[in-house]
Order: structure tokens, then C-alpha cells, then sequence
């Protein structure tokens, strides 16, 4: 007997973040595999898929927010249904990869739980994993196999070029540490002027950082504020006061992440940025928005992502070779 391989695409989604997935499939045209997912009463997760899957390239989307770990154990226990029930290659796209703030030991004694994550997504069943805007780089090498690292700078750069088009920009990185993200969005906006807040954080207090002062040239000029993720929103508020204290004449705060924890949304209402702008990597509910917060589909940039790995062909040139 002899058999053509076909290829077939099933695009699956979670209980995270069901928007997203509609999303990505209708940017594919295809539909979101039809499953059973429910939580038992002692909190542990059940899900069945309903339709075979045997052969299939599957592609797996869940957002890994609040209540998180919940988040990742769906994801998980997803992955091994798939595994299980025979298909080809298992692809877990996570827009938001979760721990990966716990990326490396800052003191002894202390856990790298972001390779954690990849080693459960490895034993799970994955062959591949897709992301956007790791918190660092390296957490590529954590997964033993293809990691598509997507970046959402052409989505969130586009629409401050379409809106402040007669502004005179200058980037400004949050910390030292984000100064070569800054360098590319001021290549990326045509050569804007950088600067950088100098904070201080201490390392037995978490979520909290002290803007010390702005290096670099903001006078009179509209800043642009970027990072990877806003999670109690005190970092990014702190600097927005510092940088229209030092003389700028409006602030835009540009991330990939809206975590959005605790106090963060009545914190970045108040102050003082003319824009906040977020991808929709993370659910965003309504009672977390404010009338100044944009936020920006990354569904059609995930979308184009799976087509190019599903026909064997570049992510790389979805970012003009850069990525």
C-alpha cells in the first residue's frame, strides 16, 4: 500500500483568552477545533477534543494570564490530549509565556522557573513553541527544539507613527536593561533621539522601583515609553512623572503585555500619559480599561506566523530578516 501525506491544519484554543483564538483562526480562515474543557470541583481541569486529530499539524493558543497557573496546566493538559490522540507535530502557541520573569537565580536558593515551563511543555508532547516578546531573549534556549520568538514592535510602532505623525518623538527605555529594544523602535520610528530612566530596584521587594532620573535628550518632545510587559504599573507611572518633570512635552507608554495586576489600571489612568497602548496578547476585561488605554490585535501577526510554519516557509521575513 502507498499513501500521499497530506497536510492538515487544526488550530485549538483555551479557556484563557477564547477571543484571540477566533481571531488567529478566522485570519486563517479556518475554525477552532471543537472541544469539552471543564474544571472538576476540586479545581483539576478536564479536556477532550471533538473531532479526530490523528496526523494533523495542530496548533495549540492559550494566554497564560490570571489565575496563571490554571492557565498553564489547561495548556499542558491540552498538549498531552493531542499527543495522546496521535497528531503529527504539536505547536504551543503561548503569546505570553508565563514565569518568564524567573528566567535566572538573582540570589542562591532560588528557582529558573521559566525553564521550568519549557521542560513541562517538552515532557507534555510539544515539538515546537511559538511566542511573543520574551521578557529576555535567551529563554529560546530553555526549549529543547524550534521556538518562533515573534516580536510586537511592527504592531505597536505602526499605529505611534499613524497617530503622532507630526510629533517629534524620542524613545525612552524604562530601565538600562531595555536600552536595545529602544534602539530598534527608535530605528524602526526613523532615527528618534534615546533615553533611558536610571531606577533602582531592591531585590528583597518585588514590584516596586524607584525612577531616579532621565538620561538623554526629551525636551520638548513627545516620549514614547516602551516595554515588554505592565504588571502593577508602578515602574512605568514612576516614569512618566519623571519624564514630564524633566520637560517632555507628552508621554505614550508602548507595551507588548498588559498583565495588569492589582492597582495597575487606576495607576496608569492617572499618570499622566497621553496614550497607553497594549497588544491583546492577554485578555484585557473591560473593567481594567480606561478611556486613554488602545489596545492592538496581535491576532493577525500570530496568524501569519502559523501560516509560514504550517507551509514550511520564513518567520524571519515577517520582521524584514531581523528577527
Amino acid at each position: 500500500m502507498s499513501a500521499t501525506a497530506k497536510k492538515n491544519l487544526m488550530l485549538f484554543g483555551g479557556r484563557a483568552h477564547p477571543e484571540l483564538a477566533e481571531q488567529v483562526a478566522k485570519h486563517l480562515d479556518v475554525t477552532v477545533t471543537p472541544q469539552s474543557a471543564y474544571s472538576f470541583a476540586n479545581g483539576e481541569i478536564f479536556v477532550r477534543f471533538e473531532e479526530s486529530v490523528r496526523g494533523c499539524d495542530a496548533f495549540v493558543v492559550q494566554s497564560h494570564s490570571a489565575p496563571i497557573n490554571d492557565q498553564i496546566m489547561e495548556h499542558l493538559i491540552m498538549v498531552d490530549a493531542l499527543k495522546r490522540a496521535s497528531a503529527k507535530r504539536i505547536t504551543v502557541v503561548m503569546p505570553f509565556w508565563g514565569y518568564a520573569r524567573q528566567d535566572k537565580k538573582h540570589r542562591g536558593r532560588e528557582p529558573i522557573s521559566a525553564r521550568l515551563v519549557a521542560d513541562m511543555f517538552k515532557v507534555a508532547g510539544a515539538d515546537r513553541i511559538m511566542t511573543v516578546d520574551l521578557h529576555t531573549a535567551q529563554i529560546q534556549g530553555f526549549f529543547d527544539g524550534p521556538v518562533d520568538h515573534l516580536f510586537a514592535l511592527p504592531v505597536l510602532s505602526e499605529h505611534i507613527k499613524r497617530t503622532y505623525a507630526d510629533a517629534q518623538l524620542a524613545v525612552v527605555s524604562p530601565d538600562s536593561g531595555r536600552v536595545r529594544l529602544a534602539e530598534r523602535w527608535a530605528e524602526t520610528l526613523g532615527g528618534t533621539p534615546l533615553a533611558f530612566i536610571h531606577k533602582t530596584r531592591d531585590p528583597m521587594k518585588p514590584n516596586e522601583a524607584v525612577a531616579n532620573r532621565v538620561v538623554g535628550e526629551i525636551q520638548g518632545r513627545t516620549c514614547v515609553v516602551i516595554d515588554d510587559m505592565i504588571d502593577t504599573g508602578g515602574t512605568v507611572a514612576k516614569a512618566v512623572e519623571a519624564l514630564l518633570e524633566q520637560g517632555a512635552a507628552d508621554v505614550i507608554v508602548a507595551a507588548t503585555h498588559g498583565v495588569l495586576s492589582g492597582p495597575a489600571t487606576e495607576r496608569l489612568a492617572n499618570c499622566g500619559a497621553r496614550e497607553v497602548v497594549f497588544t491583546d496578547t492577554l485578555p484585557i476585561p473591560d473593567e481594567k480599561r480606561f478611556p486613554t488605554m488602545t489596545v492592538l490585535s496581535i491576532a493577525p501577526l500570530l496568524a501569519r506566523a502559523i501560516h509560514e510554519v504550517f507551509d514550511d516557509g520564513s518567520v524571519t521575513s515577517l520582521f524584514d530578516g531581523n528577527a
